[in-house]
């Protein structure tokens, strides 16, 4: 690649005819890297349909030499980014109209160079609610939570997860990018969830533990896990273990952290260390670079070098749009391939279909910041002196768990099938004694694998004294029914500060300023001025949670983010703090608004 010349900018069509003009009458390219990043960054220019649409025109005005070049560059196009043929109908479409108009002009050598019909379906990259196959059976006894060993929850995370990343593909990242969140955008939205989950999920197993010494326990078990993630060098699971950790729901448990060993406590010292963001995660970085084989990003990280690079320069090297700016395309290219690369080569793990089950169940359940929060203060409360200065709202009771609220809504039979699914793995993992019943003995079990399930009776809808199949699947339908509140609500509005340019939604007129000079709901993240407040006529479309036979109130809504571990020195575990009332807003987050 010419880099005095690129650095100058190019035109769409003079970059396209850069590498057409890479491939020789054999096939083989002169400036593959040039092709790869242009053949993958062009969406960000121009449309792909009409990227077909000038190599047609082009291969209308051509010669014999230009059409075989033309024809070599399609198929490279094809054999590099296949999806995009296949999840584009009318792409494909657009291709096969240039390859029958190569034969009918009587040029089938050329024509044969294209071949469309043998892309494979990539639908399922698409498909957010659908599990993956399964590995066999593994002994029973390992299935349960409290007594599974930490490497193989860390390898079970690992699967899931990574499963996940497998399905985000560029136009994911390019949404991202220009819309600054992920509206649109269920592929990359369901990773965040998870992502989000798995860091959630950690705060209610050590909070679902009533003394110090058996939250503890938790927490070197989760220590442990994150251990196993590094080693496999999945840095994405393992900053949303150590996040999880660090949360201030967990880290003011000071009589909990009292019963951390040293060695758990210089362990977890070192992770919270790599993971620091200090010089812009230099650490991790450094140790990500010099990763051999299987390597799982820390997509939130990479997400703010996108972001960053598309606010710091701009697409175009001229007003009139007509010059690309070759560098910002080649720093894009460089993180967005570095990601499409980690997702090639698969996790060197075997997942179990059942564990995988429960743990995708778990992950989806939710809490709100305010109400982990209160479930910590439950366990350890506030010392005499912090309560005379702050205030303590009243501990609610544990309402119905909602069920994968974040993920994209699937139809209804796909959901019953999921449910149906899940159903079978608790009863083929908890019903001990093969009765096809769950017993108040057995749901014990099943409850430590579900914090803050309903009570027996609750589910045990005939009340005789036991839980079938369709009693446990018919609560799991109640809990999953999230929908999107039709019904104006009181914004829950807080002060922010906004790092990129945003809009009021009531004047439209953009919110300026540099500390606190706009509202958002925390609720449905709506923004408007301070002064627009009482004019907004906007309803509150927060979701819902699950509604239990007793009619429960409705959630407050949720605030979407990525769970960033902070960056922090200690000598001991856990930061000494002073109690305050919890900060729902910045608290160590990656907004997904940003």
């Amino acid at each position: 690649m010419d880099s005095s010349d690129l650095d100058k900018g190019l035109t769409i069509d003079e970059i396209i005819a850069k590498c057409i003009q890479s491939f020789d009458k054999d096939g083989k390219l002169s400036d593959p890297k040039l092709v790869q990043m242009f053949l993958m960054m062009h969406p960000w220019y121009i449309p792909s349909g009409d990227l077909a649409k000038k190599l047609f025109a082009l291969s209308e005005s051509g010669d014999n030499v230009e059409r075989e070049r033309i024809c070599q560059f399609v198929r490279f196009w094809i054999s590099e980014f296949p999806a995009e043929f296949d999840l584009n109908p009318e792409l494909g479409e657009q291709i096969r109209d240039l390859k029958r108009a190569l034969e009918n002009k009587g040029n089938r050598r050329e024509s044969s160079l294209i071949d469309i019909e043998s892309v494979p379906s990539y639908g399922w990259k698409r498909q957010v609610t659908q599990r993956g196959p399964g590995g066999g059976r593994v002994r029973k006894t390992s299935l349960l939570f409290d007594h599974l060993d930490p490497a193989e929850l860390a390898e079970h995370l690992t699967h899931l997860e990574f499963h996940s990343f497998s399905k985000i593909l560029f136009q994911d990242y390019h949404s991202f990018v220009l819309h600054g969140c992920t509206v649109g955008n269920p592929v990359l939205e369901r990773f965040i969830a998870l992502f989000n989950g798995v860091s959630q999920w950690i705060q209610l197993m050590v909070l679902s533990k009533h003394t110090p010494q058996q939250r503890a326990a938790v927490i070197k078990q989760f220590v442990q896990v994150a251990e196993r993630l590094l080693q496999m060098q999945n840095f994405n699971t393992l900053m949303s273990v150590v996040g999880g950790l660090s949360h201030s729901s967990i880290s003011r448990l000071k009589d909990t952290q009292s019963h951390i060993s040293p060695e758990t406590t210089k362990v977890y010292d070192s992770l919270l260390e790599l993971l620091t963001s200090s010089d812009n995660y230099a650490r991790y970085r450094r140790r990500f670079a010099t990763c051999k084989g299987f390597r799982f990003p820390a997509l939130g990280v990479h997400l703010k070098d996108l972001m960053a690079l598309h606010v710091a320069l701009p697409d175009w090297a001229d007003k009139a749009k007509t010059i690309i700016n070759i560098s910002k395309m080649r720093q894009v290219y460089k993180v967005v391939h570095e990601l499409t690369e980690a997702q090639r080569l698969e996790p060197p793990v075997k997942a179990n279909p059942d564990l995988l089950n429960l743990l995708t169940v778990s992950l989806d359940q939710y809490r709100s910041e305010e109400e982990i929060y209160q479930l910590s203060l439950q366990r350890e409360p506030r010392a005499r002196s912090t309560q005379t200065h702050a205030k303590s709202p009243p501990s609610p009771s544990p309402p119905l768990e909602e069920w994968a609220s974040l993920k994209a809504k699937p139809d209804q039979a796909l959901l019953c099938q999921h449910i149906e699914k899940m159903v079978e793995s608790v009863f083929r993992l908890f019903d001990e004694d093969g009765d096809g019943h769950i017993s108040q003995e057995e749901f014990q079990s099943v409850r430590s694998n579900f914090p803050y399930l309903c009570a027996f009776n609750e589910i045990d809808q005939n009340q005789d004294g036991k839980i079938s199949k369709q009693e446990m699947t018919s609560y799991f339908l109640r809990a999953s029914s999230v929908l999107d509140c039709k019904m104006g609500f009181i914004h829950n509005f807080a002060e922010r500060t906004f790092l990129r340019p945003v809009s009021c939604q009531h004047c439209r007129n953009l919110i300026l300023g540099i500390y606190k000079k706009g509202l958002k709901c925390k609720a449905c993240g709506i923004t408007c001025h301070k002064h627009c407040r009482d004019h907004l006529s906007i309803e509150c479309k927060k979701r819902s949670k699950s509604v239990s036979e007793r009619g429960e109130s409705m959630e407050k809504g949720r605030h979407f983010f990525f769970t960033l571990p902070r960056s922090f020195r200690r000598s001991t575990l856990y930061p000494d703090l002073r109690e305050e009332e919890p900060h729902m807003e910045d608290d160590g987050v990656f907004d997904d608004h940003l």
